[in-house]
């Protein structure tokens, strides 16, 4: 987020390893964990939602083909929107707040779900569903590529129950799933946290998607639209290797033995 809403003529960050050091040193280890109110609230029911959803498309639609797959997991990510956007709206402005600061001396938010209170209060509805659109516009493919790549990938190293090294080529392929994913939409990500950090400090810069889009490429140039993604890609990997294991392997343990190969 730091490195997709900084300057460009005052740079606080030289790149992912500068920004990870400068945060220790000027806010102490804590620095790394703002705003981990707001995922840690929401994780949980986005999860929940989104492999709910895929599973159940993905039988209505009847065929388990790639197609099906990509369609299943892009309902799945464009109905979660509705609890990502003001959790990853909240998680922004907590992260962003007392940058370079080692002890806040002044806190506009206490904790995440202050957050949305005071953001609700000032702004509405509308408030803390700022970036709902640039939202939507990224998870909805995101999570396509995301459900289709690690339906190939599973397929493709051949994830049996009974095979010994089911685990490692479950994390292999949940990993591999969340960087395609990331990769596929990672400019709308830029655009989406300009605009839900857009305000921080009083100042608005961007009217819409199409005038961020128009200013940052315009100040900036491409390279603007792949700021943090070192990042990013570094954090992707073990998170969703994590996640769809623990999905796949809670599954097969709780179904029953002649449902485990539709795991």
């Amino acid at each position: 987020v730091r490195l997709q809403v900084q300057n460009v003529e005052k740079p606080l960050y030289r790149g992912t390893l500068h920004c990870f050091q400068s945060i220790i040193k000027q806010e102490s280890a804590f620095g790394l964990y703002k705003g981990i109110g707001s995922p840690m609230m929401g994780l949980t029911f986005i999860n929940a939602l989104v492999f709910g959803v895929q599973g159940n498309t993905l039988r209505a639609l009847g065929k388990d083909t790639p197609l099906n797959q990509f369609l299943a997991g892009s309902a799945a990510g464009a109905i979660q929107c509705v609890i990502c956007c003001p959790m990853e709206l909240a998680k922004t402005r907590m992260q962003l707040q007392g940058t370079g600061e080692y002890k806040l001396k002044t806190k506009n938010y206490k904790n995440s779900l202050d957050c949305l209170v005071k953001i609700y209060k000032k702004e509405g509805v509308r408030g803390i569903n700022r970036g709902m659109v640039s939202t939507f516009i990224r998870e909805t493919p995101s999570f396509g590529f995301y459900f289709l790549t690690y339906d190939c990938m599973t397929r493709y190293l051949g994830c049996e129950a009974d095979d010994s090294y089911v685990i490692p080529k479950l994390l292999f392929s949940g990993g591999m799933s969340g960087i395609v994913s990331w990769l596929s939409t990672y400019p709308m990500d830029v655009i989406k946290s300009r605009l839900q950090a857009d305000g921080v400090g009083g100042v608005t810069q961007y009217k819409g998607i199409l005038d961020c889009v128009r200013k940052s490429y315009h100040e900036e140039g491409w390279r603007v639209f792949t700021r943090g993604l070192t990042s990013t890609l570094l954090r992707a990997f073990p998170v969703n290797a994590a996640t769809f294991a623990t999905v796949t392997v809670f599954l097969m343990y709780m179904r029953p033995e002649e449902n485990i190969p539709s795991c």
